[in-house]
């Protein structure tokens, strides 16, 4: 499986973004997708996964309301819709891709992931 994402930028707080993340290598709608980011000194950490016919979702609760995870089967592409951005959110954004078939907040349970693409909020 090879991930690419691509998305990001600079952008005030309050603002929006929105990632993509495309697939290749293996059927795409076989396996769950999530999303983790990682700020400068802090360890990668989880946002959000979607399974994979994109029936169930999880977000991570500094998220949540905010973020919305969706993937299109026939693009062989998931996203990530950011919205209401806020400083603390600053962070590399990383695809992962999830064998089982996920949705799963467990950054073991990924075995895939993507370059990562850098998400910058200003205050």
């Amino acid at each position: 499986v090879q991930l690419q994402a691509s998305g990001g930028g600079l952008v005030q707080a309050g603002g929006s973004l929105r990632l993509s993340c495309a697939a290749s290598g293996r059927t795409f709608s076989s396996y769950g997708m999530g999303w983790f980011r990682q700020a400068p000194g802090k360890e990668r950490e989880f946002v959000a996964a979607i399974s994979r016919r994109g029936g169930s979702t999880y977000y991570a609760e500094s998220v949540k309301g905010r973020f919305t995870i969706s993937r299109d089967n026939a693009k062989n592409t998931v996203y990530l819709q950011m919205n209401n951005l806020k400083p603390e959110d600053t962070a590399v954004y990383y695809c992962a891709a999830d064998l089982s078939g996920g949705p799963s907040r467990r950054i073991y349970e990924y075995g895939y992931w993507g370059q990562g693409t850098q998400v910058t909020v200003s205050s």
